[in-house]
């Protein structure tokens, strides 16, 4: 489904990614380890069309997105659910969740959202609260919420358990779990490693912006030399 070749990225003549080849299959959860500053979220910013290569392709379902905008990427099915929400925060709950479905027919939306509220009660007890005044684990559900309202093909998810309660973050990874299993191909950054391993398929290490290894997520996991080297553990 996602093809990466030779992807280099850079900000202003600061490095961020060199040379990144990456594959995601049709329904896998692929993980994106490293430290901090590895360049995960770069790559992800790189595929969701929020910043442009200097060199590379990003191939998703046939089509090169690499000189695409944002919205044309999110329009071909390939949604970021950005790291800090990035929520509309003087709009209601339901108002955030409706601007993610503003390519999909308007008979869809009731449906989509019985799903979203399904998976997040919560939710919909706070359907017409400001988004801003939601707890930090309740905009990360208004933010999987409001992707998962565009029907997503590939679902990117950029740090989802940061800077919420453990409560929250088990709930989320609850539902990714929900996702997965109901066939949504999905890219993830994530902070907790031990759950974004034992969640993933196949995880990619990053280490100062290139792929220094790559594998069966368990197997990253198990092994103590990666571990040690490459994810500070």
């Amino acid at each position: 489904m996602l093809k990466v070749r030779d992807l280099h990225l850079d900000y202003g003549g600061v490095v961020a990614l060199r040379g990144v080849n990456l594959d995601v299959a049709e329904g896998e959860l692929v993980a994106l380890v490293g430290a901090n500053g590895a360049g995960k979220s770069s790559l992800l910013a790189a595929v969701s069309g929020l910043h442009r290569p200097i060199r590379g392709t990003v191939e998703f379902q046939g089509t090169d997105l690499s000189r695409l905008p944002a919205h044309r990427v999110a329009r071909l099915g390939a949604v970021l659910v950005p790291e800090g929400r990035r929520l509309f925060a003087h709009q209601t709950v339901l108002q955030n969740l409706l601007l993610g479905a503003y390519r999909q027919p308007a008979e869809h939306h009731d449906a989509d959202l019985q799903r979203v509220y399904r998976l997040f009660p919560v939710l919909a007890e706070r359907a017409s609260q400001r988004a801003g005044t939601l707890s930090g684990g309740e905009q990360q559900m208004v933010a999987l919420g409001r992707a998962l309202m565009s029907r997503p093909r590939l679902l990117m998810l950029d740090e989802p358990s940061l800077g919420i309660s453990p409560k929250y973050t088990q709930l989320v990874f609850e539902v990714l779990a929900e996702i997965r299993a109901g066939g949504t191909t999905m890219l993830l950054v994530e902070q907790n490693l031990a759950a974004a391993l034992a969640l993933a398929d196949r995880a990619y290490v990053l280490q100062t912006g290139a792929v220094v290894t790559s594998g069966p997520a368990a197997e990253l996991a198990a092994s103590a030399d990666v571990r040690k080297a490459y994810l500070g553990l």
